[in-house]
């Protein structure tokens, strides 16, 4: 998790691409890396089937932007969108933007958004394109942020979807091991803070939460691979966590 959860952040939800069944996630998680100030989600609003999000909407203090169907094949409710958050951008009123779609029309849109120094956080389905993925500083699925609060409800099939579009572990393995003989003391250890941090950096969508962990700390010690050290601070209520590579003996 992003510690500076005190950024103000402007959230864009594209409601072509996103279920109201997730808004309360959606809110949730946004919490945990800024306070949103400016709540938007885009559509045809004359749509029958937008009709359920009116009371999602009215609950949560988003605020709709009707956008019309012009043509036909042509999706100006992404444009309205990046329209909006350019707007935004330049008038230097937020810190970073979440972005809610599955939408690879995006991609450019987070790239920009981060040249000019925007934290982007981005939030979608699994099935995501990559690129975009790629393009946000972090990014969630919203399956997962379901399923992290209502586990019992997570299908094996939702598990085994989750393991196709998510980096496996022996990859997630092998990065944390160079980020630990990277940034390790002469003994080998490395702040497990930092690791997390270098391996959000690499994989964007990267969350212990996919991997069925609410901590990166227990995620680490199923991996077997690591050593885990627990050092005590002057303060009692804080202990930092250290991680080492374990190497086989020949």
């Amino acid at each position: 998790m992003d510690n500076n959860n005190d950024k103000t952040l402007a959230v864009l939800i594209d409601a072509d691409n996103v279920s109201d069944k997730f808004i309360k996630f959606i809110l949730d998680e946004i919490s945990n890396h800024g306070t949103p100030t400016i709540k938007r989600i885009y559509g045809d609003w004359t749509k029958p089937q937008m009709a359920s999000w009116k009371t999602v909407l009215l609950e949560n203090s988003i605020t709709p932007i009707q956008q019309y169907s012009y043509t036909t094949g042509k999706n100006a409710t992404d444009a309205a969108l990046i329209i909006d958050a350019m707007d935004i951008l330049y008038s230097g009123s937020v810190e970073g933007f979440c972005i809610v779609s599955s939408d690879s029309d995006f991609t450019k849109l987070a790239a920009r958004l981060r040249e000019s120094g925007m934290y982007v956080l981005g939030m979608g389905e699994k099935k995501t394109p990559t690129p975009f993925i790629s393009a946000c500083e972090q990014f969630k699925y919203l399956e997962v942020l379901a399923g992290a609060a209502n586990p019992k409800k997570e299908t094996e099939g939702t598990k085994q979807q989750s393991k196709a579009n998510m980096a496996g572990r022996v990859k997630i393995v092998k990065t944390i091991k160079a980020i630990v003989d990277e940034s390790s003391d002469d003994d080998g250890w490395a702040y497990l803070g930092e690791v997390g941090k270098r391996l959000n950096k690499r994989f964007p969508d990267f969350d212990t939460r996919n991997y069925g962990y609410n901590k990166l700390t227990p995620f680490v010690a199923s991996l077997k691979e690591f050593d885990i050290q627990s050092r005590k601070t002057d303060n009692p209520n804080v202990v930092f966590k250290y991680i080492r590579t374990i190497h086989k003996k020949r």
